[in-house]
Formats: structure tokens, C-alpha cells, sequence
């Protein structure tokens, strides 16, 4: 393994519970894989613009002459997809808010998730062009949504998985803090996340 790129989305530093998960599988991976070059995005601290008009332009237009006047506004999605594209491993750390992902995780999705960089259209179907990477997905939510009457709830673990293997990404594997705003649960949160990292096949 070359390189790893891990994306912090939770702006609660130490208090967070993803990032103490990340930390904990950022140990192992610097132990497991000592010459890995690890990169880390952390869309707390270095916020991503979300796409602009003249940003969706350049990244979706198909005239060369547009596509070297807009070089500038690409810029940021091209350096983020080369992170991307250069990692054999991706690791996603993200809260659950609202039953979804914070609008920072989206707004890196959406200069990642690229036409012609990160799939292809295919006729009917869609190729995928960041494949034989692994990703890691490190989630934390107040409730229960692996199992139980919240399930179902969950579009935070679905929606990643589908948008990973949209772009060819898909031996995904998950780790959870969960009950964090459950007294009962919130202690066991994070031993038992930790765990789940323990367990890990990287």
C-alpha cells in the first residue's frame, strides 16, 4: 500500500467520536503499512467551496478551448480526484446529522464524483474509474441504525456505499460509534467502535 487518504468531515475535534475512530485506524494502518504516505483532508478545518456556475462548468464542458480558460475553477476538483485516484485506501470518517452526511462530506463528493475522472458513461450504464482501491467507512450517530426500528432511517451508510461504487470503490467496510445519545449506549460507544476497528481486514 502506497498511499491512504482519509476525509474528516466532524468540525467537534476532540470531542468527536469519528475522529477518535479515525485515530485508531490511522494507528494501525502507520503500524500495518509504515512506508504508506498518508494524506489527510480535513473538511472541518480547510472548507471546500460547494460547485459554482463557473466551477460546474469547467469540470462537465468538453470544448478544449473552455477546458483551458476554466483550468483555474478545476483546479481544486482535479488536485482532490488526483488524492483520490493515487490512494489504495480511502478512509471516510463522518457524523451522522439529520439522518444524513454533513454538507461538507457532500461538497467533496461532488468535486470527486466527476464525469471522465472518476466514471465513465457507458451506453445504458456507468463505468466506474477509481477501481481496485478499499474504503473504510468510520461513522457515528446518537441512535442505533446498524439494526433495530431506526434502520431504516440510515442514509448515511447506504448513500456512501452506492457513491463509492459508482466510482468503482466497492470492498467497503464499516465501523461505528453508535448511542451516543443514548446514556445507557454512549458509554460503550467508542470501546466497542474500537473494537470493530480491531477486526478490520485491511
Amino acid at each position: 500500500m502506497k498511499q491512504i487518504l482519509i476525509v474528516e468531515s466532524s468540525p467537534r475535534g476532540s470531542e468527536s467520536a469519528s475522529r477518535k475512530l479515525t485515530s485508531k485506524v490511522r494507528e494501525r494502518l502507520e503500524i500495518q503499512y509504515p512506508e504508506a504516505r498518508v494524506i489527510e483532508r480535513d473538511l472541518a478545518k480547510d472548507k471546500l467551496p460547494h460547485l459554482d456556475q463557473p466551477t460546474l462548468k469547467a469540470m462537465t464542458t468538453q470544448d478544449p478551448v473552455e477546458v483551458e480558460s476554466l483550468k483555474e475553477a478545476a483546479y481544486l476538483s482535479d488536485q482532490l480526484i488526483d488524492e483520490l485516484l493515487l490512494s489504495d485506501l480511502l478512509v471516510i470518517a463522518c457524523p451522522m446529522w439529520n439522518f444524513g452526511i454533513p454538507s461538507s462530506l457532500k461538497a467533496w463528493i461532488d468535486h470527486v464524483v466527476r464525469a471522465g475522472k472518476t466514471f465513465n458513461y457507458a451506453g445504458v450504464a456507468v463505468e466506474g474509474l477509481a477501481k481496485g482501491k478499499k474504503a473504510i467507512l468510520v461513522l457515528a450517530s446518537g441512535g442505533v441504525f446498524s439494526e433495530g426500528p431506526w434502520k431504516s432511517w440510515d442514509s448515511v451508510e447506504p448513500y456512501l456505499r452506492q457513491i463509492l461504487g459508482f466510482i468503482g470503490i466497492d470492498d467497503v467496510q464499516t465501523v461505528r460509534a453508535e448511542g451516543m445519545n443514548i446514556p445507557p449506549l454512549a458509554i460503550h460507544a467508542v470501546p466497542n467502535g474500537e473494537k470493530a476497528v480491531e477486526a478490520l481486514v485491511i
